[in-house]
């Protein structure tokens, strides 16, 4: 055998193993997303997210307090508004008495140090279920979207939101946030962060059943990405990073590692995000379930398999489980 076909020796011991990875994953690496309702003492089972619930603020102390003493140091927060009255423009999601701006203040005066990202989004908020304002005939009307998108995402930098996350795909978004930011006096206090490369996914399923976000006509493949749309996927990066974004995320994560790698060779220079998202996490899940596997040895497999693609920030459900499965 020649010298240069031995690679077994660099590899033969544990922590060897290890080394052979250019990132691992960490505790600060992670961000969970939280779904937070109306009902101020609601702890309600997402039966399609396995240990996944949804919060109302009056039990954020007890539910985020033993993660945050295991090292957790962001969330997302996702609106479930179950008692408002939607309309067409959205106008629950910016709500000062909503879930979304409340959580924001409690997590600040409970946990000062928790990082907190809010997803800004209307299809929670209208009573038609898309992400924009519509047409008469129900197409998008993406100029005044952008707008109505903007507010929101304004407003919760105003309560004390660190970042905005802006999952609408709504063309122009990026500047329109970015330019609403600036005009308030929050452009350098408030973190961007785009799903720049968000796909039409049939892996959205039990987030939607969580959020009750489901369209109640017709879809989304108009503005979310065509999954085999790779060099639109480019085309979108490269524009929001132009745009302003400050960080960029690739939705959803497993299936389309090929667009993470591509983000982090166009954008070089920023954080790049991915999400695992509701149905790889409910897979893994029922994998396991079924004997299939492991479920630690599968989560950190598909974790990592994310991280080689040039991710340096995951949003995944598996996040209480990593800051146990991080200190064993």
């Amino acid at each position: 055998m020649d010298i240069s076909s031995v690679l077994q020796g660099g590899y033969h011991h544990p922590l060897a193993r290890t080394w052979q990875g250019r990132r691992q994953l960490t505790k600060s690496m992670l961000m969970y997303p939280i779904f937070i309702t109306d009902d101020p003492d609601a702890s309600v089972e997402i039966a399609s997210l396995p240990g996944q619930r949804r919060w109302g603020i009056n039990k954020l102390e007890g539910f985020l307090a033993p993660l945050v003493k295991k090292g957790l140091q962001s969330v997302i927060l996702f609106g479930v508004p179950l008692k408002c009255e939607k309309d067409m423009r959205g106008t629950p999601a910016d709500d000062p008495s909503g879930p979304v701006i409340l959580a924001i203040k409690k997590i600040r005066e409970l946990f000062p140090t928790v990082y907190i990202a809010c997803d800004v989004c209307l299809c929670e908020y209208t009573d038609h279920g898309h992400c924009g304002l519509l047409n008469a005939d129900g197409s998008i009307d993406n100029s005044p979207s952008v707008d109505r998108i903007a507010q929101v995402a304004v407003s919760y930098a105003r309560a004390g939101a660190h970042c905005v996350a802006p999952s609408d795909m709504m063309d122009g978004r990026i500047k329109g946030i970015k330019r609403g930011l600036i005009d308030a006096k929050l452009g350098n206090r408030c973190t961007l962060m785009s799903y720049s490369a968000k796909f039409a996914s049939c892996m959205y399923g039990p987030f939607r059943d969580a959020a009750g976000s489901a369209p109640s006509f017709g879809d989304r493949k108009c503005y979310q990405l065509p999954p085999a749309a790779k060099g639109l996927a480019r085309r979108a990066i490269q524009r929001d990073t132009t745009e302003g974004a400050d960080i960029i995320m690739v939705k959803p994560a497993l299936p389309y590692l090929d667009v993470i790698s591509d983000a982090a060779e166009l954008a070089p220079d920023h954080p790049l995000a991915c999400y695992q998202v509701s149905g790889e996490f409910a897979m893994i899940h029922a994998g396991a379930a079924a004997g299939v596997y492991d479920l630690r040895t599968m989560a950190f497999e598909a974790v990592d398999s994310m991280i080689r693609a040039g991710a340096t920030l995951i949003l995944t459900y598996f996040t209480p489980e990593f800051l146990d499965w991080l200190d064993n």
